[in-house]
């Protein structure tokens, strides 16, 4: 009973920070729910070849509410890009329903492993004095422009991260403002949770070594105990974004993915 009252606790307390750095830095809360969930299911003995799954499927369930909360606190402000996101929805979510097919079929250390290297290379593009360097001068249109949006989804139904880690770091580089990315990012975290979840779903439906209380690879406790909390907490997030300068918000999200990234790496080798 003890240990159910502290995984009870620690989902919502991983649910309150998740939400809240959703609505700070757009990035769905699956960077941190991931790598706590991951921890937790370990504790409880989940099988370490779908562990990661688990972690990764239920994070994207949670990023489901907490994107719809947090993506309209930011439109309120009038940061988010809705003709961007019209044009990139379908490439997304082919992209995620395609990460979570691939991410089934392959061993939960390979996760890790992905998870650690792409939030390694996003916090150092956070990280370091990039200010005014981009890499184009506007959002590529054209023959080419289906890339960034597919590989976005992949990438991130992959991490159960919701899309918001890659697309503020690519909207950045393409000319966009730290706080208008941070709000469309939070908009495509929905597009890419809804059919990731969705995906994950169906590809582990029946699979014998999954932990109670699951359906698929998402397991529907951890959901019904961090998603209300990611809820409520999203719009404190944003409205903390819009008192922070974008150097301010550049650095907090590095530092963040820098840690993380650390602790996955371990859990890969």
């Amino acid at each position: 009973m003890t240990d159910l009252v502290l995984f009870a606790v620690a989902m919502l307390l991983t649910g309150a920070i998740g939400g809240l750095l959703a609505g700070l830095l757009g990035i769905g809360g699956g960077i941190v729910i991931v790598p706590v969930l991951d921890t937790a299911l370990s504790l409880y003995g989940t099988d370490p070849a779908i562990r990661m799954q688990v972690a990764v499927a239920t994070s994207l369930a949670t990023i489901i509410p907490t994107s719809i909360s947090s993506s309209r606190a930011h439109h309120r402000r009038n940061s988010v890009d809705i003709e961007l996101v019209r044009r990139w929805a379908v490439f997304v979510l082919i992209g995620s329903v395609a990460g979570a097919f691939i991410a089934a079929q392959v061993h939960s250390r390979v996760l890790s492993l992905v998870f650690a290297i792409m939030a390694f290379l996003i916090a150092l593009k956070m990280l370091l004095p990039t200010e005014g360097r981009i890499f184009a001068k506007e959002v590529p249109r054209g023959i080419l422009m289906p890339v960034v949006p597919a590989f976005i989804g992949t990438i991130s139904s992959m991490m159960g991260i919701g899309g918001g880690t890659l697309s503020v770091a690519t909207l950045t580089l393409l000319n966009q403002s730290i706080h208008r990315a941070v709000g469309t990012a939070a908009l495509l975290g929905l597009v890419i949770s809804l059919p990731g979840t969705i995906g994950y779903m169906i590809a582990g439906f029946g699979d014998p070594r999954l932990p109670p209380g699951s359906l698929g690879f998402v397991n529907l406790i951890g959901f019904a105990l961090i998603a209300p909390a990611t809820w409520l907490a999203a719009p404190l997030g944003a409205a903390l974004a819009h008192r922070m300068s974008q150097r301010q918000l550049n650095l907090s999200f590095g530092a963040f993915l820098l840690l993380v990234s650390l602790r996955m790496l371990g859990r890969g080798f």
